[in-house]
């Protein structure tokens, strides 16, 4: 996967918005190709923009969001070298990928030709629902400090998890025994009607079709090991300090409207 951040100055953006029921997986696979031919959000896709609104070129083709927040404002929780690195190369990395898989799958079929189909297909939902939970990750922290949980997420997540002791317990459970490299996340189950927490291993495996993401963890070596070298536990409990709160509740809201 080419991981080399574009030297080009990125074309002029627009916004457009990822459709919040197509999954963790899902939503690298269907929600790239759905948000290029969605028109911009109105005022009555508040809910949808809130879950997932990120930068596509007039080609397009999907940019990397600018980090919310500088380099250093999750210190000492996440380290400046970090940050660069995770945001400015792997998230990079998983943009470019996405870009290319969709390009190499609209020439096979202007030709209608399917070489290689196999691995374009893996490539599009390995780096669909890497750029995908990248996006969360990112806008789901905040400097320390700055947020807290609303005492309507308190309830929401004691009525699915009965607490919020209950619900960091189980989350953190699952980053920590993810096997190899993944996520944690925090989801909701439209089908259901309930949030879950569920592990991924890479991006795209043992997920749920139609999950919508709220609070996305990343296990990844590369999202932690310069500070923390294999000590994850102390990465995991450490990034509670930086969670921004006030992100997570806006996307539960507007996942559980629909």
């Amino acid at each position: 996967m080419d991981t080399t951040p574009d030297s080009t100055p990125p074309a002029t953006l627009n916004r457009r918005a990822f459709v919040g029921a197509a999954g963790l997986a899902g939503l690298g696979l269907m929600g790239a190709s759905r948000a290029q031919a969605a028109p911009a959000p109105s005022s009555s896709s508040t809910a949808a923009s809130t879950l997932f609104t990120v930068p596509m070129n007039s080609d397009g083709e999907y940019e990397l969001p600018p980090l919310p927040y500088a380099y250093d404002a999750l210190e000492p929780s996440i380290d400046e070298e970090t940050m660069r690195l995770h945001h400015d190369i792997h998230f990079n990395g998983y943009k470019n990928g996405l870009n290319k898989a969709l390009a190499k799958l609209k020439d096979f079929r202007s030709g209608g030709d399917y070489p290689e189909i196999a691995y374009w297909e893996n490539q599009l939902a390995f780096n669909g629902a890497g750029y995908n939970l990248h996006v969360v990750f990112f806008e789901n922290m905040a400097p320390a400090g700055t947020t807290s949980p609303a005492s309507s997420l308190k309830k929401t997540l004691d009525e699915h998890f009965g607490g919020m002791d209950a619900f960091k317990g189980q989350f953190s459970a699952a980053a920590k025994t993810v096997q190899g490299s993944g996520w944690a996340i925090l989801g909701y189950q439209p089908f259901g009607g309930k949030l879950v927490v569920l592990q991924a291993e890479k991006h795209q495996n043992l997920t749920q079709w139609g999950v919508v993401p709220i609070l996305a963890l990343d296990v990844w070596e590369h999202a932690y090991y310069l500070k923390y070298q294999n000590r994850r536990g102390d990465y995991i409990d450490n990034w509670w300090k930086v969670v921004n709160w006030d992100n997570v509740a806006q996307r539960t809201e507007a996942a559980l409207k629909g």
